[in-house]
């Protein structure tokens, strides 16, 4: 195989050609099959007790952070106090460059704070279906853009269908990866409100904010889930209207293929 001065190994070809084949083989099973399948699949998710909770309350998760006793100080014995430290430090060997002072940490009683998990569930549920998308779509669009002819000037009706076909499956894959992002933002966030609980117990406003992003972010997962499902709905549908100008997208389809 060549063209001016450019020489391909034929077994180099063959493999090139069979890795062609083998895409659209794949993308073409993915359209008039997976789609509609998963389309299916993720609706009846959506019709599942766990994505239609009637009082959020139910998906709330307990912190069991232990409010320290009051500490009563007597301020005309505080400097006095400061000073028998630092001796007290002195006469054990250690000074101020041994001791640092900071933030106080409290033990907790049952040891690890634990996530909430009914939401952790749902999450590890919804990832896997974010994965598949991306995956898909990546296989599809790969396809479209190997069935895109060579440029040539006039009769690109049906190369704009194939890239706008494209486009919008690069959109999705864009899209879904961006849920991945917010499931990670969700774990920091609520990791840095459940930090302040153990340093503030005694705030109830903190509490209360973990309640809300868990009320949030299981709202977030339904209509992640939804997204999923319309997005498959959209993909089998612009690409079957479409099928004709995708796979052959001039009227003479004799040109080579990239």
């Amino acid at each position: 195989m060549s063209s001016k001065g450019i020489k391909v190994d034929n077994d180099l070809k063959t493999k090139v050609d069979a890795f062609r084949e083998r895409i659209t083989g794949e993308a073409e099973n993915l359209v008039a099959d997976f789609f509609p399948k998963k389309l299916l699949e993720l609706d009846s998710f959506l019709k599942e007790p766990i994505l239609n909770v009637a009082d959020l309350k139910e998906i709330h998760s307990e912190i069991n952070v232990k409010v320290p006793d009051p500490i009563i100080l007597n301020n005309s014995h505080d400097g006095v106090d400061v000073q028998n430290s630092r001796k007290r430090k002195m006469e054990d060997g250690l000074d101020d460059d041994n001791c640092q002072d900071g933030p106080k940490v409290f033990v907790m009683p049952g040891g690890m704070i634990k996530s909430n998990g009914q939401l952790v569930d749902l999450i590890e549920r919804v990832k896997p279906e974010i994965r598949t998308l991306i995956e898909k779509c990546n296989t599809v669009k790969m396809w479209v853009q190997l069935l895109i002819p060579r440029i040539e000037d006039g009769n690109n009706f049906g190369v704009s269908i194939q890239e706008e076909t494209v486009a919008e499956l690069r959109t999705v894959e864009g899209e879904a990866a961006s849920y991945l992002d917010q499931i990670s933002r969700y774990y920091i966030t609520r990791a840095k409100l459940v930090s302040k609980i153990t340093k503030y117990p005694h705030v109830e406003d903190y509490q209360r904010t973990v309640t809300e992003i868990d009320e949030k972010e299981y709202i977030s997962l339904k209509i992640i889930v939804s997204e999923l499902r319309n997005q498959y709905v959209t993909l089998h549908d612009m690409i079957l209207k479409n099928i004709e100008k995708i796979k052959r997208p001039r009227s003479s389809n004799n040109e080579a293929l990239y």
